[in-house]
């Protein structure tokens, strides 16, 4: 298995307006977009050109939506990425970006 192209710890993974998870993955490995709970089993998971990811409009700077399978997930990310070497999930921009660089979007 080849190193994943972006991965979170840490994150926030809710659903309408239920928290499905306060400590979650989400990693992007091999073209496919998984989100996981924090013990690794799989919430929902989608070839990476079918998923949308975006910035809500009035949401705080560490937030992300992402549309899996017709399934919106809202996904609560960090505010800016952590210093190198520490722990910490990146922004939800970083997150907006892998998706679109892994499905060949730009922009």
């Amino acid at each position: 298995m080849a190193e994943p192209e972006f991965t979170a710890t840490g994150v926030r993974i809710g659903k309408r307006l239920r928290s499905l998870t306060r400590a979650g993955q989400v990693r992007i490995s091999d073209g496919r977009l998984e989100l996981l709970t924090s013990y690794g089993s799989e919430i929902d998971s989608a070839p990476v050109q079918a998923v949308r990811a975006s910035k809500p409009w009035f949401a705080p700077e560490d937030r992300a939506l992402a549309d899996v399978n017709g399934t919106r997930y809202s996904l609560t990310l960090g505010e800016h990425d952590p210093a190198p070497g520490k722990p910490g999930p990146p922004s939800a921009r970083r997150f907006i970006e892998a998706v679109r660089r892994a499905a060949g979007r730009n922009g």
